[in-house]
């Protein structure tokens, strides 16, 4: 079932209830609940702190954060590989032998074609990345990744000359998101609302300003998120700005008249969509076990895009390294 069939099935038709719950859809898995599954809402609120009964209270951790964001973690991961970690490698093909994994990448700071040959592989990227790397096709693999559903993004940096203008109601937090928003002409789907990048900062704001503006264009169906992914493929840059321009306006007036700079980058999401019948399928369930000599590990095996997925899978395909290698 998909989330939007669960809720009409138990009679939770209340407006602000089904926005919070299709923000939410949108904000983690890039779609809203016409599109992912009932487990993965349900899951969404039942894994995480915040939501408790009510009269009853809770102790929470803070929230642990970075400036470099997961740039930090990546960075206190390879540190004390010295010489070991090679960065720069795209790699282009993969080919699995009897005795051997050969592996051709393309070194982008030499830049030049390299051949890896190792007696073990772990492929920690997205399923249908792995199956355009293979060789030799995998039908496990083939079928999994016609499976998975990806969702396009549009990011947004706005400079603005200086701070617009302080409106009376809710005061400007990290994560801004308008109550019930729509989507403006053109896009037919709300946005996930903007990021204040200085909120955590004790100085005040009397200079420049920079927000970032979210959009996940995932939709509420697969023939829509195709149609809104075309458009963001074809349609020009100054055109999304006016779009996103059109939906901050209507929570900040003045913003016209103070934007610098916008920058927009598109991006095709790393995380599959959590779409009804893929998490449970047993072709994904035999993608976790070694593959001869291959190993995946992505957040794509459990169907559910959070980093503590990837990252178990991450241990358990190094563990199945282990007992391949006789460790």
């Amino acid at each position: 079932l998909t989330f939007a069939q669960w809720l009409d099935q138990h009679g939770y038709t209340s407006r602000p209830l089904r926005w919070l719950l299709d923000y939410a859809c949108r904000d983690d898995y890039g779609a809203g609940l016409g599109r992912i599954s009932a487990w993965a809402g349900l899951h969404y609120f039942a894994s995480r702190h915040g939501f408790e009964v009510p009269g009853q209270s809770e102790a929470h951790d803070a929230v642990l954060t970075w400036p470099q964001g997961n740039g930090w973690l990546t960075q206190r991961l390879a540190e004390d590989l010295g010489s070991r970690w090679h960065s720069g490698q795209v790699v282009t093909q993969v080919d699995v032998g009897r005795d051997e994994v050969t592996v051709q990448a393309w070194h982008s700071g030499q830049p030049c074609r390299q051949t890896w040959v190792a007696r073990q592989v772990v492929m920690a990227v997205p399923l249908f990345v792995a199956q355009r790397l293979l060789t030799q096709p995998l039908p496990a693999l083939q079928t999994m990744a016609s499976r998975m559903a990806y969702a396009p993004w549009l990011v947004s940096n706005i400079l603005l000359d200086k701070p617009f203008f302080d409106r009376p109601g809710a005061p400007l937090a990290w994560d801004n998101v308008p109550y019930a928003s729509e989507g403006v002409k053109g896009v037919d789907t709300p946005a996930l609302g903007y990021v204040d990048a200085r909120h955590q900062s004790l100085a005040p704001v009397t200079g420049p300003m920079l927000l970032t503006h979210y959009w996940a264009l995932g939709g509420q169906a697969a023939a829509q998120g195709q149609a809104l992914r075309q458009a963001l493929l074809k349609d020009d840059c100054r055109v999304w700005a006016g779009r996103v321009a059109a939906d901050l306006v209507r929570v900040h007036p003045d913003l016209p008249g103070l934007v610098k700079q916008m920058d927009l980058m598109r991006y095709g999401h790393a995380m599959s969509i959590p779409v009804p019948g893929v998490r449970g399928h047993a072709a994904l369930a035999a993608l976790r076990e070694p593959q001869g000599r291959l190993h995946f590990a992505h957040s794509d095996l459990s169907a559910y895009s959070v980093f503590e997925e990837a990252f178990t899978h991450g241990v358990r395909a190094a563990r199945q390294v282990l007992r391949a290698s006789g460790k």
